[in-house]
């Protein structure tokens, strides 16, 4: 077995282990390869879209010890690139090879409870909340944290495991509909924007943070992303700061999503962590130097960080197979690629997958111009032709 990589870079060539078989994996296997690494993915889909790319695909659980002994006997280094990856996979690959982000890390993110109390007791802004571990405690709720919203503690994502809650009654029976799971209940604030910062932090601790992105959802998945965000440079600096304290704060390696809300009074709360590249970051891939699948590579691979500078404004446009279902459509049908491509400011990226579902991401239209506007204005365009709402809500 190659040795353990636990400092030093790791050349091109060797093999960078992944779990996980998603997107978010696709992205990183392609980014990693063009720096000529090989990329061995595991995960227990068996046609998944990182699967499809990588150099090999071993066709197991999470938690497989033969699984994870196959990828720790070939790979030098591993990541992840969803945070519901049991962070014991994590800790076993670390054992003999570097592991970024390392376990300890994605444990405390893939919980909210965890998250948000470690967040209020390193002194960053959260919003009000409080934990129901316990039906009493559902049943005790404070009133001044309603209206709000219940979320499952552990593997909610793009809405899932939220319930909203507007009387006292509705938290007892939001827990009751989670099953009675561990949950936070959280005050509704009135917001201005939602903001996200990539950052990267590597071994030795130096960090990089991309622009600020401006973040729209619509049924609580990621709509539109826009960078940089319209905030005034002081409020983007003292998020970019905040992104760089957190990761300091986790003692974190690798990509890190920090995602923010911007009060009406211009209050800046730090709402959730991703432990890996994040969707809002996708338009990093065409609008900066180095994108955040590469610089992933680059930190796990213990080399130097790439400069992520932005070149040009960009809107990013999710694509949802709601798309494939256009018109109220009964059956799936392919969209409309060329009146996307026929921008030449459009970049088409698909995932890979192989059914269209209402509300699954299948893929995502960046729209790149000189200004803002510009790209709001093509970004718009495109959402018409496809279907896609909220069009008018950017031009």
């Amino acid at each position: 077995m190659t040795p353990p990589a636990r400092d030093g870079p790791i050349p091109p060539g060797e093999w960078l282990g992944l779990l996980g078989g998603g997107q978010l994996g696709r992205m990183f296997c392609m980014a990693a390869q063009s720096l000529g690494y090989r990329v061995a993915v595991l995960d227990p889909g068996a046609d998944s879209p990182a699967g499809s790319v990588a150099d090999r695909h071993i066709h197991a659980d999470y938690l497989a010890p033969a699984g994870l002994a196959r990828l720790a006997a070939l790979a030098r280094a591993a990541t992840t690139e969803f945070e519901n990856v049991p962070a014991e996979a994590l800790a076993f690959l670390g054992r003999s090879a570097r592991v970024t982000p390392a376990a300890p890390s994605v444990a405390i993110a893939q919980d909210r409870i965890r998250e948000k109390t470690f967040l209020r007791d390193h002194g960053f802004g959260v919003v009000p909340f409080a934990v129901l571990a316990t039906e009493a405690d559902a049943v005790r709720a404070d009133a001044a944290l309603l209206p709000g919203i219940v979320k499952s503690a552990r593997m909610g994502y793009d809405g899932k495991g939220q319930i909203r809650v507007g009387r006292h009654a509705d938290v007892a029976a939001a827990f009751a509909a989670m099953g009675r799971v561990p949950c936070v209940l959280e005050r509704f604030v009135d917001l201005a924007c939602e903001v996200s910062v990539i950052v990267a932090r590597n071994a030795s601790g130096e960090t990089a943070t991309w622009p600020v992105a401006e973040n729209r959802h619509r049924n609580g998945i990621l709509d539109v992303s826009i960078a940089p965000a319209r905030v005034d440079a002081r409020l983007a600096e003292e998020a970019r700061t905040t992104a760089t304290r957190v990761a300091a704060a986790l003692d974190y390696r690798g990509v890190l999503c920090v995602e923010m809300f911007v009060t009406r009074q211009r209050e800046l709360l730090v709402n959730e962590l991703a432990p890996r590249p994040h969707n809002s970051g996708h338009y990093t891939i065409d609008a900066c130097v180095t994108s955040q699948f590469e610089q992933q590579a680059r930190v796990l691979a213990g080399l130097p960080m790439g400069d992520t500078r932005q070149h040009e404004p960009a809107v990013m446009v999710n694509l949802l197979g709601d798309v494939w279902f256009e018109d109220g459509a009964a059956a799936p049908r392919e969209p409309d690629w060329l009146a996307v491509l026929k921008h030449p400011q459009a970049k088409l990226h698909l995932y890979g997958k192989a059914e269209a579902r209402r509300g699954r991401k299948m893929g995502h239209v960046t729209c790149l111009a000189p200004s803002l506007d510009e790209a709001l204005r093509v970004a718009a365009a495109i959402k018409r032709a496809l279907g896609i709402p909220g069009a008018d809500e950017l031009a």
